[in-house]
């Protein structure tokens, strides 16, 4: 009997472990002014361990590709074919981002931070948006993933956090991690996070 409620309590503990995350309702006014975002935008390697709270990493959600207007998005997408999704990685796992509901879905529970790229500073900082085309449905994955991008260094910029978009990863640990199928390929991957 003591082993059955042990059981069931590392059942318990296991299953509110691995959960989405709902995300506060992003902030989409105010910020810096544009072209002093511009001024300021940057890239870093160098990032404070600290984590990122849910309503900043939100907003830079928003920011890069959630819905300001019906359907459509706050970055182009070549056709409006969309075909570009956001993971979040982070200490607690590999998430996708739901623009619509606005929170991100468990893709796999665990710490793969590191797997996000071949530089030190990838596992270390708190948040690593990877960005993957679905090539089911064609467009410019390249461009509009560019563009998507480009909104994350501008937020960063406005928020003074540090930020860098980046080629080199091993795609197929990437693809493990995120438990992606043979339609996704992973375009980038941005590290993001506090300034040391």
């Amino acid at each position: 009997m003591k082993q059955f409620f042990l059981l069931l309590g590392l059942l318990f503990i296991t299953n509110i472990s691995a959960q989405d995350i709902v995300l506060p309702k992003p902030v989409t006014t105010g910020g810096m002014p544009l072209m002093e975002a511009l001024s300021k935008r940057s890239s870093s390697r160098e990032f404070s361990a600290r984590e990122i709270d849910n309503q900043t990493l939100s907003n830079m959600l928003w920011a890069a590709f959630g819905y300001n207007r019906e359907g459509m998005r706050t970055a182009p997408s070549a056709n409006n074919k969309q075909e570009i999704e956001l993971y979040v990685v982070m200490k607690s796992g590999a998430y996708r981002y739901d623009a619509a509901a606005n929170k991100l879905i468990l893709a796999n529970e665990g710490d793969f931070r590191k797997k996000m790229g071949k530089q030190d500073f990838v596992g270390e900082a708190p948040v690593n948006i990877a960005y993957v085309a679905d090539k089911t449905k064609g467009g410019v994955p390249e461009a509009d993933c560019g563009f998507i991008a480009q909104n994350v260094y501008l937020f960063c910029a406005s928020e003074n956090l540090a930020t860098v978009v980046r080629g080199y990863f091993d795609g197929a640990e990437v693809s493990e991690a995120l438990h992606l199928n043979e339609n996704q390929k992973t375009i980038l991957v941005q590290t993001v996070g506090k300034r040391k």
